[in-house]
């Protein structure tokens, strides 16, 4: 095939890339380096985190179109008893549209099947970029490698887009990128480093899935590291790891967590509960699901880019044992309220993700390696204390909008968590353009942020508007025979740029309701 745009990894990101460019007439080949397309929200076992104001506004209209599909699997698939008007399908915490990892891949594939039905579009699943060339500021081709089968194959194309999860293109290329924490004297960001430590990068966590049947054992054989995760007491935590203890992410005081709601502490089963058997009548019974993404299974001892292989194959070996102990733990040991001892009725969901452990097929990955882009955004940018008024700072180039706090977890480096304001934010084309490529675009959390506002433009409905605004910015530049950098700095260009992108549905600015709150 001949792709017009190549879109390295499957995530958020790069599943909107792909709807956008191709709705545009664009032929593509989209990469994934797993064998699920979907990212955070599907192999990495993480539902979306959003903002208070998504049901009305504060994305794109293709997100709602994705979050209202998500919806319509439970309503035409299962008996739902819920009377509320918006259905959340496990009634979880963290936000509105909690539910299965499995329903939002049916959703993207749905989604993307008309294009992959005409071969407008290719999905090539467990592939790995392995090289690329660069001359200049030009990438010219991509090799990839079959995970499974060891088969390598080369792509050319006009256009590419870095959607993987940790900006993998960025040291193949040998283009500049940054990692970590930046200096405060690099960003005057209030929050920033005195010293810039490209260590200081957030924990990644192995979700697993777990359902609760009360009255059964369904403990899991003991971990093989659970004897050293059982005593582990990190200098920045409260009690052991393996306790219903950790920091406040805001004030760091010693907060409570337990298991169920009770009278005192925060309940962790209900945070990221993705099955709330109370609203559906089922033939067969079922208990509720979670997913276990928690401040315990943090796993903050060793990264898994930019080290070593063994380093790499270490880490992420300790981090699915931390997860696998915490359910042991669960299962065995944790105190309950009634004076007893464990859980035994937590029962691991391996169908969830379809794989032998029943972990997440990939770790959640929170901060990627980052492109040196022609604008960074910086704490200043989104900090209440730098702007008057409802948002952060206006760029006449804006794609987008977001909000979410900058809330930074426990890093490599033995930080502990930074979870501050930030108002509701815009998206500058600046941050997916890097300084040193002319046809390759940042589509995912490898866009110019800082560590800092990391924290705010790493959810899910930000990476797919990032993702969203690469696709139809290519397209763009193909019909216009341009440059992505041309398109910003040439003010008629980047007008009719975003007037194309309000008439797909993008939110460029906050709407004048959300000013008259």
């Amino acid at each position: 095939m001949n792709p017009e745009l190549v879109i390295v990894g499957g995530g958020l990101g790069g599943c909107a890339a792909a709807l956008s460019a191709c709705s545009k007439g664009i032929k593509v080949l989209l990469t994934e380096e797993t064998e699920w397309i979907g990212g955070q929200v599907t192999s990495q076992g993480v539902p979306p985190d959003e903002h208070k104001w998504i049901e009305e506004f504060g994305s794109t209209k293709r997100y709602r179109d994705y979050r209202n599909r998500v919806r319509e699997v439970y309503s035409r698939n299962m008996a739902v008893k819920s009377d509320e008007n918006i259905l959340n399908p496990g009634n979880g915490l963290v936000s509105n549209i909690c539910h299965d990892p499995r329903v939002t891949l049916h959703v993207l594939n749905e989604m993307l099947m008309p294009y992959v039905l005409t071969n407008q579009l290719t999905i090539v699943l467990n592939t790995k970029v392995t090289s690329v060339k660069k001359v200049c500021r030009t990438i010219h081709e991509m090799e990839f490698e079959h995970a499974q089968t060891g088969t390598k194959e080369h792509f050319t194309a006009p256009f590419f887009i870095d959607a993987t999860e940790v900006g993998d293109v960025l040291p193949l290329s040998g283009m500049e990128y940054v990692t970590g924490a930046e200096a405060k004297a690099d960003t005057d960001e209030p929050h920033a480093l005195e010293i810039a430590n490209p260590h200081d990068i957030q924990a990644f966590t192995y979700v697993l899935g777990m359902e609760y049947r009360d009255g059964e054992d369904h403990i899991i054989p003991e971990p093989e590291m659970y004897g050293f995760w059982k005593e582990f007491h990190p200098p920045i935590w409260p009690d052991k790891l393996l306790s219903f203890f950790a920091p406040h992410p805001i004030t760091k005081e010693k907060r409570q967590y337990t298991l169920f709601r009770e009278e005192t502490g925060f309940p962790l089963w209900e945070y990221r509960r993705i099955f709330d058997n109370n609203q559906y009548e089922t033939p067969f019974k079922t208990g509720d699901i979670s997913l276990m993404n928690w401040p315990q299974n943090d796993y903050f001892l060793g990264n898994v880019y930019d080290v070593p292989e063994s380093d790499k194959e270490k880490n992420l070996h300790q981090g699915k044992e931390l997860s696998l102990s915490l359910l042991y733990w669960l299962q065995t040991e944790a105190p309950r309220s009634d004076g007893g001892k464990g859980y035994p009725g937590l029962r691991l969901r391996k169908d969830i993700f379809g794989t032998e452990d029943g972990l997440a097929k990939a770790p959640y990955i929170r901060e990627s390696r980052r492109i040196k882009a022609e604008y960074t955004v910086t704490e200043q940018d989104v900090s209440p204390d730098f702007n008057d008024g409802h948002t952060g700072k206006k760029y006449e180039d804006s794609v987008g909008i977001g909000s979410y706090s900058i809330d930074l977890h426990p890093s490599m480096a033995g930080k502990t968590y930074l979870d501050i304001k930030a108002l509701p934010f815009h998206i500058p084309l600046g941050a997916l353009i890097p300084k040193d490529a002319d046809n390759l675009l940042a589509g995912c959390k490898n866009i110019g942020a800082t560590h800092i506002t990391n924290g705010c433009y790493r959810l899910h409905p930000v990476e797919w508007n990032i993702g969203e605004a690469c696709g139809a910015l290519v397209a763009f530049c193909i019909r216009k025979n341009t440059k992505p950098k041309a398109v910003r700095e040439d003010s008629q260009l980047l007008a009719e740029f975003q007037n194309e992108l309000r008439e797909s549905g993008f939110e460029l600015e906050w709407p004048k309701e959300f000013y008259q709150e």
